[in-house]
């Protein structure tokens, strides 16, 4: 049964929640009493435990009946499918100095995935390496993976951290007594499997919880389950169980992230008499709906269900963006490629950015007219990349609020665009007011020179549309008082572990998928520190010498109590002064709130990076400039080099 229904999301896997139960030889029963006590999934034995390979050989010389928990037909497909997570045998040891632990964990762990494949299982777990120093498990592991259809290999990680050590002067490999890091193992292993797509995490979560920066690590890791055992819930003062309110929160991040739970152990606490659970009426304990013997976690499931239930619904932007999250796209070639209908349909619902451009234009119409010149001073205004005339209409309405007069110029160079343009003019009696140019802004003479020039070319990374190259082009038609809108705009730079992104990369085998910056609706990441400014671009730009080619040399620092962390790759975002003290962005800390028409940008690496506390995090990044096309070119050399990603754009470029 699921946790239950969150408003806007309700495909979100996170609401169906498991039980790690132990081995038994009737999976019917095992799997009624636990779908009947609550549960949508049990992490399930699927070999006897006391199962050794070498037993069997000697005792039968290799032919006896492997010992798993019931035959195939003993549950439907769809119930085996479903319903079951196959637990891998705890007690292999494939790193093992006994040569015939390691000999028999080897057999067995294929012996096992091989019957959960038949089974049609979705997902595996798999017991945790006993230490970094895990090469032959990694190794059995990515042998298993290269024969895998679609199951999911979930390893099994506990979720900790000492904080008490000097993380800078640390070797990488160390890992004993004196510090733990468990992200250290996790990444050990997947870079032993090449960072498979099948592999991903179960988080063990303890009592005690690392940092918080430590902890947002693995949101930009492939987390699929968090294993909550019932020692960590807590006893509230009307004895029902409880967490802290560190450990609801992560419960929280893990709900967002669609991780499932899994609940482990026994029943801790005892439940006061003459309750079943938190919600419940039922005159014995022990008993459930229609006097069936109470599942002796289903407190505990209570308690997750209520954490669940009691979130905020998704906000309408968030709702929207749900089918973007995670996926990569191209970024637009507005100066090569005409937009469609669908596209302008999109960015004009964005209301929030059109009411930012309206107070800008509104502010700089009253500063250049005083109120005593309103009713005699006509400004020029021109629109340059008007698309189907949300800034036309923002600025007639500004001028409409300050009572200035207006005279507007609408260039466009679509001319599928200019048709709804001139369709719009009757529709709402612009004629004597809009003067439409079908034209490209940097070819066009204009008949005079304008006061205002408004646009919104900008892209995910401000100049990464050719905002720059546009308005330099159409600046030759602004006074030289002139004011220009947007005035200046900032790209930032933010290094981050991006799973799933680098997955879908890498996917495609090939260099030049690397080498594109894409632009994604971050979810699954974990931003390891803050932005920092990149590139700045001002208009107008009145000098004849400077040139849009940009280099910028950026040195992050990731926080102390994070830990170790895989850069996979940097978020770019921008900020932008439309006028004065009017701006908009998508930088997270100053971010225009509830705008949508431009998710960040992403700039891969072709070779993650280990990023530690202690040692900067040293990267390049280019604007480079041609006759017919400008591109970036990026590159880390601390605390190791990269190639420069995209050398003279052979791999992604924006065409002039």
């Amino acid at each position: 049964m699921p946790l239950g229904e969150r408003q806007g999301d309700e495909k979100n896997d996170a609401k169906y929640c498991g039980v790690e139960t132990e081995f038994s030889d009737d999976m019917p029963q095992l799997l009624s009493l636990n779908i009947h006590g609550g549960f949508d999934f049990v992490v399930a034995p699927l070999m006897d435990p006391a199962y050794r390979p070498s037993l069997l050989e000697s005792s039968n010389g290799g032919s006896g009946v492997l010992p798993f928990a019931g035959s195939d037909l003993v549950l439907s497909p769809s119930q085996w499918s479903s319903h079951v997570v196959g637990k891998i045998s705890s007690w292999l040891d494939l790193d093992s100095e006994d040569e015939m632990l390691r000999r028999d964990s080897e057999i067995a762990l294929k012996q096992e995935i091989a019957w959960a494949s038949h089974l049609s299982l979705q997902a595996c777990l798999l017991p945790a390496p006993k230490g970094v120093n895990c090469a032959n498990y990694a190794r059995c592991v990515n042998q298993i993976l290269q024969n895998l259809s679609n199951m999911q290999l979930w390893l099994r990680i506990p979720l900790e951290k000492s904080d008490d050590d000097d993380d800078g002067n640390r070797s990488p490999n160390s890992m004993g007594e004196e510090h733990r890091d468990s992200w250290e193992m996790w990444n050990s292993f997947r870079t032993l499997g090449e960072h498979h797509s099948q592999l991903s995490v179960a988080l063990d979560v303890l009592c005690s919880l690392p940092s918080a920066n430590s902890l947002a690590r693995w949101f930009g890791e492939p987390v699929r389950a968090a294993i909550m055992n019932s020692n960590i819930f807590l006893t509230n003062a009307r004895g029902y169980p409880c967490l802290s309110k560190r450990h609801q929160n992560l419960l929280t991040g893990f709900f967002n992230h669609s991780i499932q739970i899994v609940i482990s152990g026994q029943q801790m606490q005892n439940l006061p008499a003459g309750t079943s659970g938190s919600n419940h009426n039922s005159n014995n304990p022990s008993e459930g709906v229609d006097g069936m013997q109470r599942h002796p976690l289903r407190s505990c499931l209570d308690y997750i269900a209520y954490l669940y239930q009691r979130m905020d619904p998704l906000p309408e932007q968030e709702r929207f963006e749900l089918g973007y999250r995670d996926y990569l796209q191209s970024p637009l070639q507005p100066l090569m490629d005409n937009l469609e209908a669908q596209t302008y349909e999109t960015f004009e619902k964005d209301s929030i950015k059109y009411i930012q451009y309206q107070r800008a234009v509104a502010k700089a119409l009253v500063d250049r007219v005083p109120d005593e010149n309103a009713s005699t001073i006509t400004t020029v205004l021109m629109v340059v990349g008007a698309g189907r005339g949300p800034l036309v209409r923002a600025s007639l309405q500004a001028a409409e609020e300050t009572g200035r007069k207006l005279r507007v110029y609408a260039v466009e160079k679509n001319p599928n665009a200019i048709v709804t343009l001139h369709s719009l003019l009757k529709i709402e009696g612009w004629e004597k007011i809009v003067t439409i140019v079908s034209s490209d802004m940097r070819c066009w003479d204009a008949p005079e020179k304008a006061d205002i020039l408004v646009s919104e070319l900008l892209g995910s990374f401000g100049d990464n549309e050719l905002s720059p190259e546009c308005l330099d082009g159409a600046q030759r038609f602004l006074k030289e008082d002139g004011i220009s809108i947007p005035s200046s705009y900032t790209s930032f730079f933010q290094p981050v572990t991006a799973s799933k992104l680098y997955n879908d990369i890498k996917s495609h085998k090939d260099l030049v998928h690397f080498e594109t910056a894409y632009v994604v609706k971050l979810h699954r990441i974990a931003r390891l520190t803050s932005p920092q400014p990149v590139f700045t671009f001002n208009h107008p730009e009145h000098s004849t010498t400077k040139s849009n080619h940009r280099y910028k040399k950026l040195r992050f620092e990731i926080p102390t109590d994070t830990g170790s962390a895989l850069v996979h790759g940097f978020a770019g975002y921008f900020d932008a002064v439309l006028y004065k003290d009017v701006h908009l962005g998508i930088e997270p800390s100053t971010a225009t709130p509830n705008m949508f028409s431009w998710f960040p940008i992403f700039f891969p690496l072709r070779t993650p990076i280990v990023a530690q506390p202690g040692v900067p995090l040293e990267v390049h990044i280019w604007r480079c400039c041609g006759t017919s096309k400008v591109w970036y070119e990026w590159c880390v050399t601390s605390p190791s080099s990269s190639p420069i990603h995209n050398c003279n754009g052979r791999s992604y470029w924006v065409g002039l």
